[in-house]
């Protein structure tokens, strides 16, 4: 018995990414997805970015709105460094995207999101400087509305770990050859709630703190693009 639980321990691949001699965290195979298959869907499906794209090295929380399979692809081209996308187990029951999923080291979670080994994971990544992408809608928005309703998760990871947090918000649904927006905010905090004992109320009301300002990026961009509409009109209206 006890040479097959030692077995079963050996198999378990760990999730971390060491530094190398710089403090960075590199994966390889993501970085090798990066070259190959971001330029291809870049053709497909052009993006643009709105905000500073380059994110810094270390620690984060990257928080996006979410629609399709592919948008990792945006956070993915804010760093050289290595993601873990936390992913729904149901990706890991499939046999080609359970071994992309484990060489880009993604991590498996419950539907639900009470996954406490899940949350460990995250803990232990972002404890070594490394950056994870969590998608708190839990699922694809095919639906009209703006945003889904966050469920937990995103900032019980964040404030548990004192770790800063990049939202990302996909301005509408990406469309084949058709630009999309991604617009990129800058990093915060949730410092407001560090070193207290905190509710589930505390953890739902930042979710909801977290929520209202990427609803807001939205709502901003969407006067950015109303204001050079405009703007382009009255420039052709003079001409």
């Amino acid at each position: 018995m006890e040479e097959k639980q030692t077995k079963k321990k050996k198999k378990e691949r760990s999730v971390l990414t060491k530094a190398n001699k710089k403090g960075r965290h590199i994966n390889v195979p993501l970085n090798i997805l990066r070259v190959l298959v971001i330029p291809f869907y870049y053709l497909l499906k052009p993006f643009r970015f709105y905000g500073n794209r380059k994110v810094p090295d270390g620690a984060c929380v990257y928080v996006s709105n979410h629609y399709t399979m592919l948008d990792c692809a945006y956070v993915a081209s804010t760093t050289w460094e290595g993601l873990h996308l936390i992913a729904k187990k149901e990706v890991f029951e499939t046999f080609g995207l359970r071994v992309l999923a484990k060489a880009v080291k993604a991590i498996p979670v419950n539907r639900d999101g009470n996954d406490v080994r899940a949350l460990l994971e995250c803990f232990k990544c972002l404890k070594n400087g490394e950056k994870i992408v969590i998608y708190p809608e839990g699922t694809r928005n095919k639906t009209d509305a703006e945003m889904l309703e966050f469920k937990h998760g995103a900032s019980i990871i964040a404030i548990r770990t004192k770790t800063p947090i990049v939202p990302i918000v996909l301005y509408e649904k990406p469309r084949f050859f058709r630009k999309a927006h991604i617009l990129i905010g800058e990093p915060f905090e949730f410092s407001e709630y560090y070193d207290r004992k905190l509710t589930d109320e505390d953890y739902v009301e930042a979710d909801t703190k977290l929520r209202n300002m990427m609803l807001n990026m939205r709502k901003e961009h969407a006067e950015f693009l109303k204001a050079e509409k405009e703007r382009k009109n009255k420039k052709k209206g003079k001409a």
